[in-house]
């Protein structure tokens, strides 16, 4: 990992505008830090988290730092809220139910039963929830697992499954329940743009930096992403409508469907025997993401608010608490219908105002820079950006309702970066010009112009040292001003890999478990996204498969373009090759496990035709790039 040797001190502006947020906020409000402790039992005595081989995928002491006061290199609020998150250990969270904090970017909860625990969510990597499931056998009994519960679809809520559970326990009955579509969604999105979202996320969590004041600080919703084994259980038990209920092993829940809110799928739950409620990730101590920075379908804030006023409705009443999957809970029914309500009024009012002042022409960069919080709402901790941010969410709600184009037609065809670049470059007076000038605005405070106007002068020269050197510096100084933990670990990233190169992707969600969950449609579709298209112009393949166990598909490859058909019809017809196999043969195929020229000598397998047009069919795929660049082109 790149040292931070290179890191620079915070520049005047910055200093100045950090010390206004220390004096704007209630930085004497102390209760989120006696509720992030409270009910603490203890953490592990081993702070490294380790896999098989002995790489680290954990260190829970890796921001012993921010007990410290907090530097000028560090936005005092974001400072605040990173140092309520690296709290680490198993809390109590009422009678029967824990939580372990501070071992992953997520909270893995787990509810004491008759016989044995329902982990719910159970935290990214397989290595940091074993190590939370053995912290909390060492302080409450080594209790089996007797379910398991995803309140939704995104990796740090599944992903450790295998610490906790393996497949001789779903095969013995110990359930998985998930909300409906969850398994469709937790594989597509990990598939489909997984790769781009990986390398995206590289920058959003901030893995590859360096922990320390002028570094990584935290991402808001939790430290960073661990890095070790990530994996899947499918579901058996769906829930598939608001109001159903389920007990496993004596715990009885009751479950809302909020699809479309921070995820396609997910859920919330209410526990009558214990007074609690979990909202799994539709309301936490942070003003949430409605566009993901490293990529994501647009979430629905009218919706987001909806179902919180439905929550409010069906279990503040009956509720004494509430906890999430990040973060502390909150207790006391007043608390609770206090948090809800914020929340929920936090994620209306981004819509309906994006809304207002859309029609009235402003433009999504417009909106974000004109739009504040009503002050009730600003003075909330829990309301702050520190994952989400009001711009970039106004800027998704932009999107959502007009798309990218903000209607000027000056905009509407514009040069791609690099030959617009070239053209910027020439008519601000050459590179070495433009950094001159850039060095000025630098001077000035200026960062947010300094890291646009000599992005154009890397995109025309990438190498130009002095403009890679002044758009690290500046990108730094960003960061260091950011509230917001992701906004500051993109500036830190990019600044990093402009000194360093690329430090590539830490932690890959496209694991062999979420991969064999693909069904053979997401499969085949997984293929067609890979098909090289220019190249495969003038290719004309057809390639039929008769499943032993399935129905009939055949791929067709043709204008660039790979259908498939299930069943038989007009593509189904006159095939170049035929093969008779079962689906997992199929499968292995498919992702590159088995050689296909191998296939005749399989038994069970039946070839009829060419099978090296299988192969040629097969070599139009390309291989997507893990460690695409970001900040150069």
């Amino acid at each position: 990992m790149p040292r931070n040797n290179e890191a620079k001190p915070a520049e005047p502006g910055i200093v100045t505008a950090n010390a206004s947020v220390r004096r704007r906020f209630a930085f004497d409000d102390t209760r989120d830090l006696e509720e992030a402790r409270r009910g603490f039992m203890g953490t592990a005595r081993e702070t490294v988290i380790r896999d098989g081989d002995g790489r680290v995928v954990w260190d829970l002491g890796a921001y012993g730092f921010l007990d410290q006061e907090c530097p000028d290199t560090a936005n005092p609020s974001l400072w605040r809220q990173s140092r309520l998150c690296c709290e680490h250990g198993l809390f109590e969270v009422t009678e029967g139910i824990y939580q372990v904090r501070g071992f992953d970017l997520s909270n893995m909860t787990i509810v004491e039963g008759e016989r044995g625990v329902l982990v719910i969510d159970p935290l990214l990597c397989a290595e940091t929830a074993a190590a939370g499931l053995a912290l909390y056998r060492a302080h409450r009994g080594d209790r089996p697992v007797t379910g398991v519960l995803y309140t939704h679809s995104h990796a740090d809520h599944f992903g450790g499954v295998r610490g906790v559970v393996g497949d001789d326990d779903i095969a013995r009955g110990v359930p998985v329940l998930a909300p409906q579509g969850f398994l469709k969604h937790a594989v597509s999105e990990n598939v489909y743009a997984g790769t781009a979202m990986n390398r995206r996320a590289a920058y959003m969590y901030g893995a590859a930096l360096p922990k320390g004041e002028r570094g990584q600080l935290g991402a808001g919703l939790g430290q960073t992403t661990s890095t070790g084994t990530v994996g899947l259980i499918p579901p058996t038990v769906d829930i598939t409508r608001t109001g159903q209920t389920e007990t496993v092993d004596g715990i009885r829940m009751v479950f809302q469907l909020t699809p479309g809110t921070e995820a396609p799928a997910e859920l919330n739950i209410h526990f009558p025997d214990h007074s609690a409620l979990c909202m799994a990730e539709n309301a936490t101590h942070n003003l949430h993401n409605l566009l993901t920075l490293r990529g994501a379908e647009v979430r629905d804030p009218r919706e987001w608010a909806r179902y919180l006023t439905e929550a409010i409705g069906l279990f503040a009443g009956s509720s004494g608490l509430a906890f999430a999957s990040h973060h502390w809970p909150v207790w006391g029914r007043e608390r609770v219908v206090t948090f809800l309500t914020e929340q929920r009024d936090l994620y209306a009012y981004l819509h309906d105002q994006t809304v207002r002042m859309l029609n009235q022409g402003l433009t999504a960069a417009e909106i974000a820079e004109e739009i504040r919080l009503p002050p009730a709402l600003e003075r909330a901790w829990h309301t702050h950006g520190y994952y989400g941010s009001v711009s970039h969410n106004t800027k998704a709600i932009y999107q959502r309702y007009l798309g990218w184009f903000d209607g000027n037609p000056a905009h509407l065809w514009e040069h791609p970066p690099v030959e617009a670049a070239h053209r910027y470059v020439e008519f601000m007076g050459g590179a070495d010009e433009v950094v001159r000038r850039a060095r000025r605005s630098f001077a000035d405070g200026d960062f947010r112009w300094v890291v646009q106007v000599v992005d154009h002068v890397l995109f025309a020269d990438p190498h130009h040292a002095e403009a890679r050197a002044l758009q690290a510096d500046a990108l730094e100084q960003l960061g260091y001003g950011s509230e917001n933990g992701t906004w500051r670990n993109f500036f830190l990233m990019g600044a990093l890999e402009l000194r360093h190169g690329s430090v590539g992707t830490p932690t890959a969600t496209t694991s062999p478990d979420v991969l064999a969950a693909l069904s053979l449609d997401q499969l085949f579709d997984s293929l067609a996204i890979r098909v090289d298209g220019p190249r495969s112009w003038d290719a004309d393949i057809t390639v039929r498969f008769d499943l032993t166990d399935g129905e009939p598909v055949t791929l067709r490859l043709r204008n660039g373009v790979l259908i498939h058909v299930t069943g038989t019809g007009p593509v189904a017809a006159d095939p170049d090759v035929e093969i008779t196999l079962a689906g997992s043969d199929l499968r292995e195929v498919l992702l590159g496990a088995a050689d296909p020229a191998g296939l005749a000598g399989r038994e069970g397998v039946k070839v009829v035709g060419d099978i090296g047009r299988l192969t040629e069919l097969l070599g139009h795929l390309g291989a997507p790039d893990p460690d695409f660049a970001i900040v150069t082109p």
